[in-house]
């Protein structure tokens, strides 16, 4: 599995806004890859920011 399907994966099944780092500490990435990974993920549309910091699956 890859590194973005890994952080899609995590976002669809913890169902609660994480912050990146959450996102790392939990999938064993490093936070700067994450970053990337979420960049790209929210440019698609998928993931979305409810509050400053913290991202969730768009529903």
């Amino acid at each position: 599995m890859e590194n973005y399907d890994v952080v899609l994966d995590f976002f669809e099944k913890v169902g609660k806004p994480v912050k990146a780092g959450e996102v790392a500490e939990a999938t064993g990435l490093d936070k700067k890859e994450v970053d990337k990974i979420m960049a790209k993920l929210k440019k698609e549309g998928k993931i979305v920011s409810p509050k400053v910091c913290f991202w969730e699956i768009k529903k």
